[in-house]
């Protein structure tokens, strides 16, 4: 599907960009910890924006196309969720954002869910 070849892609550039950015104009701004929770979120975004990737480019073959859709949704939302909460936590120092995480990693979790699912043959 090439709307989610396009929000792949635009999602892994700007994991590159917050990656380059964090490692040139944050590393002497955050602590260790806070760098730590940055790059966290930095990995994630990437791991899962080339998750949505490998979505777009499945989804015409698995049996369960519409489960695959919801994958990538979830995935997006993942993206969103938890690694934006991270970023967010990173750089204002606000505990409360970290309440935020969990929510994309369920998401994350359930996009994998949808995939494994979305891949089952059809009766």
């Amino acid at each position: 599907m090439i709307k989610y070849t396009k929000i792949g892609a635009l999602a892994a550039m700007l994991s590159v960009v917050l990656g380059a950015f964090g490692a040139h104009a944050l590393k002497d701004k955050l602590t260790s910890d806070m760098m730590d929770v940055y790059e966290t979120g930095v990995q994630y975004h990437m791991f899962h924006a080339v998750a949505i990737l490998l979505v777009a480019l499945l989804i015409e073959r698995l049996p369960r196309q519409r489960l695959a859709l919801w994958a990538a949704r979830l995935l997006l939302a993942g993206i969103v969720l938890f690694s934006g909460s991270l970023y967010a936590l990173a750089l204002s120092g606000m505990d409360a954002l970290g309440a935020i995480t969990p929510l994309g990693g369920v998401a994350f979790i359930a996009g994998w869910i949808c995939l494994a699912l979305a891949a089952r043959p059809l009766k």
